[in-house]
C-alpha cells in the first residue's frame, strides 16, 4: 500500500510516545523527559557546589554477557542508568522514573539483575 508523502508526515508528527513524556536537548546531551533534564541539572549544580563528582549520564551496566545456544547467539543485556556519581565515596546510580515506567516488568527485572550483579552500587529512583 503506497501513502503520501503528506499523509506519511502527518502520521509520524501525530505518532505518540509510549509513555508521553516528551524528549528534550540540553547541554549537548539528549534525555528522555523533561523530569530528567531537570534532575540533570539539579545533580549539575551539585556537582558545582562539590557535594556530588563525578556526575555521568547514561552509564551501561552490563547485566548479561554474549550468550550462544544451539548454534545462536543472543547479545549482552545492558541497564542504562540515567546517571551516576560519587556521593560520600559511594557509586550512586539515579533513574528517573514516573510512576507507570516504574512498574514496567522489563524494568523492574533489569534492576533486580543490577542490585544482584553490582552490588557496591547504591541505586535510587527519582519519581
Amino acid at each position: 500500500m503506497k501513502i503520501s508523502q503528506e499523509t506519511y508526515n502527518r502520521l509520524i508528527r501525530y505518532k505518540k510516545n509510549k509513555y508521553r513524556n516528551v524528549v528534550v536537548n540540553y547541554d549537548d546531551k539528549k534525555f528522555d523527559s523533561k523530569k530528567e533534564r531537570n534532575r540533570y541539572i539539579e545533580l549539575k549544580k551539585l556537582e558545582g557546589f562539590g557535594i556530588i563528582k563525578d556526575l555521568k549520564t547514561q552509564v551501561p551496566f552490563l547485566l548479561i554477557d554474549t550468550i550462544k545456544y544451539k548454534g545462536k547467539t543472543y547479545r549482552k543485556t545492558f541497564y542504562y542508568a540515567d546517571f551516576t556519581y560519587i556521593l560520600d565515596g559511594k557509586l550512586i546510580v539515579e533513574d528517573v522514573k514516573s510512576e507507570i515506567t516504574r512498574k514496567d516488568s522489563v524494568y523492574r527485572l533489569k534492576i533486580k539483575m543490577l542490585l544482584d550483579k553490582y552490588k557496591n552500587i547504591d541505586f535510587r529512583e527519582k519519581l
